[in-house]
């Protein structure tokens, strides 16, 4: 990432409000998690975090913008990180459960896969290229293509969600979106 992706999303944190709800996929497939360390990869502003540690995991939040990671300090169970995904290393076989929704660097897919622990839970949400989008990251390296999360995590893992699906907003913007849950069966 850069100096301006970093100046972006702080100008972004600053005039929005902290969101709160649970990505769906996360809160229905985070109990599935043994043990309890989990990482929240490009977390935001929390929201993931928060629901996580207030289930008791201990959750290392990762993401590039200060302004974000401040919402998080002194939160019971978070510890907040803030960190270049160009250069920044996962620590290896050390997490119960990782978390990455609505961010995409294809990059990080084999530390993703070396930072889970054999039997963790891997819960991946973001966007996927369709030409009908009307909501969607302007660059193409941002989205999805059709079943890539699938291919990117079949060796080594066992799928228990795949899904491809709309979402609407409330303006009535549309966007594609794609979820994989995977639980790593082998190092």
């Amino acid at each position: 990432m850069s100096i301006e992706d970093k100046v972006r999303w702080n100008q972004k944190y600053q005039t929005n409000p902290t969101p709160t709800t649970v990505i769906a996929v996360v809160k229905q497939y985070a109990p599935l998690a043994k043990g309890k360390q989990a990482l929240d990869i490009a977390c935001g502003m929390g929201r993931n975090s928060r629901y996580l540690a207030s289930q008791g995991f201990e959750v290392e939040a990762l993401d590039i913008s200060p302004i974000a990671l401040k919402t998080l300090e002194g939160v019971e169970g978070i510890t907040p990180k803030e960190v270049d995904f160009d250069t920044y290393c996962l620590a290896e076989d050390r997490y119960d459960l990782i978390v990455c929704t609505y961010f995409l660097k294809r990059e990080l897919f084999p530390q993703i896969k070396q930072a889970l622990k054999k039997g963790g839970i891997l819960i991946f949400e973001t966007f996927a290229h369709h030409p009908d989008n009307t909501k969607a990251p302007s660059n193409p390296s941002f989205l999805l293509h059709e079943r890539e999360l699938e291919r990117a995590f079949e060796e080594r893992f066992e799928p228990i969600h795949a899904e491809t699906f709309w979402q609407e907003g409330i303006c009535g913007d549309r966007v594609l979106r794609s979820s994989l849950v995977a639980r790593k069966i082998s190092d």
